[in-house]
């Protein structure tokens, strides 16, 4: 799906949008408006919105109860989104677990669509092991938490690795190979590619939010890196509702976190930033031999003396949860920061109206139509003409930071 009013694909009377109509922070007030939008009806804004943002719903039991919907949106069809969703049941001994979580990648889609597919992986090959040390047990909460950061360092470690083992005694061999000899181990394209994808996994990275619901659905785990969000929505003795935030930004935005760099060097980002610079000059280099100017990165590896500047362990949360019938109803957003681009100052009051509604929908109207999906509607102006203006803006670059959006019923 494109940007462009003109697309066929759109039908509607075409207006105009100024720079404050936009939300989020990637337009610039130089960007030459007013710029043209198609503006559609309500049932063909809510269309377009859903098929632009790769839906996905699982139902953990079967009264729907329990159930996740998801969503990956980014309108400019010039960019493809870089964030991603997972949503699973583990199955452990005859016991299901579930996860969800949402990644937000940065320079590439490589390593978040890597991040994806095997991040659920890791974690149950954890979680096995836990469980079968512990036998009749039940695994105390602690333990799983400790369990869950492990896995998510032990996931990490092995991206750079798994790329030190292709050469003989690892980074102290490099300086005994020649640049030709480095790019014959890494360039087997011709033979399957499998080291070449090893060391492309290097180049790039992503932030990740992951949660996991025991089978009891008595905890709530959520491991963080970086600057996604998890918010707790739950619903209170007066039938309003509590937006609770779980989550701390990852970034240099946060004086928390800033000591915490200056303290340890943790962050996010990618292998460059936790690996010596002969990793980044002998083997990224010669991924891309002569392609690519590496002056950007030369600013970096001249103070790159004591790395890691970047870490894998996550910050952890613990939360209790009522598996009762009765019990007040709650929701999970686990969301990508251009979700909390689009809401702005707004967000609380955004989600608020969001679960409002939500609550006075039957079953059937859940069914039908995601919470994921409501979610965005209403962040992006919750009327036609605001959702419109978003998905059919004529702009040849990225008007909005992509946008995911798990949507967990507890």
């Amino acid at each position: 799906m494109g940007g462009s009013p003109e697309c066929s694909c759109y039908t509607g009377p075409t207006s105009f949008a100024s720079f404050g109509d936009i939300p989020g922070n990637l337009c610039s007030p130089t960007d030459d408006w007013p710029r043209p939008f198609r503006n559609l009806n309500h049932d063909a804004a809510w269309d377009h919105l859903a098929a632009a943002s790769n839906l996905h719903s699982v139902k953990f039991d079967p009264t729907g109860r329990w159930r996740a919907d998801a969503l990956n949106f980014q309108p400019c069809a010039e960019t493809p989104s870089q964030d991603r969703y997972a949503i699973q049941q583990i199955h452990i001994q005859g016991r299901v677990w579930t996860l969800s979580a949402v990644f937000d990648g940065h320079l590439g889609s490589h390593t978040v669509e890597h991040v994806a597919h095997h991040m659920p992986i890791i974690v149950r090959e954890h979680l096995e092991l836990i469980t079968r040390k512990h036998g009749d047990r039940v695994v105390p909460p602690p333990l799983i938490a400790d369990m869950f950061s492990m896995a998510i360092r032990a996931f990490d470690d092995a991206i750079a690795n798994d790329v030190l083992e292709l050469f003989p005694d690892g980074l102290s061999s490099l300086s005994r190979l020649s640049d030709l000899q480095i790019q014959e181990v890494l360039d087997d394209q011709l033979s399957g590619g499998q080291n070449y994808t090893k060391a492309r996994l290097c180049m790039y990275g992503t932030t990740a939010l992951v949660a996991l619901v025991d089978p009891d659905h008595q905890n709530l785990w959520l491991a963080n890196l970086g600057d996604c969000q998890g918010l707790m929505v739950s619903e209170t003795d007066q039938k309003s509702w509590n937006v609770e935030v779980l989550t701390q930004f990852h970034n240099g935005e946060n004086p928390l976190e800033v000591q915490r760099v200056m303290n340890e060097h943790p962050g996010l980002g990618d292998t460059p930033f936790k690996q010596p610079p002969e990793f980044t000059r002998r083997i990224l280099y010669n991924l891309y031999p002569g392609q690519h100017d590496t002056s950007p990165w030369e600013e970096f590896l001249m103070r790159n003396h004591t790395p890691p500047y970047i870490s894998s362990t996550p910050e952890v949360t613990h939360y209790p949860l009522d598996p009762s019938p009765r019990a007040p109803r709650k929701y999970l957003i686990l969301c990508s920061d251009g979700f909390t681009d689009i809401c702005g100052t707004n967000q609380r009051a955004i989600v608020d109206q969001w679960a409002r509604a939500a609550a006075r929908s039957n079953s059937r109207e859940l069914d039908e139509k995601s919470l994921a999906l409501r979610l965005l509607w209403q962040a992006l102006g919750n009327d036609p003409k605001s959702v419109s203006r978003v998905l059919t803006l004529n702009m040849d670059s990225p008007w909005l930071d992509d946008v995911s959006i798990v949507v967990q019923c507890l």
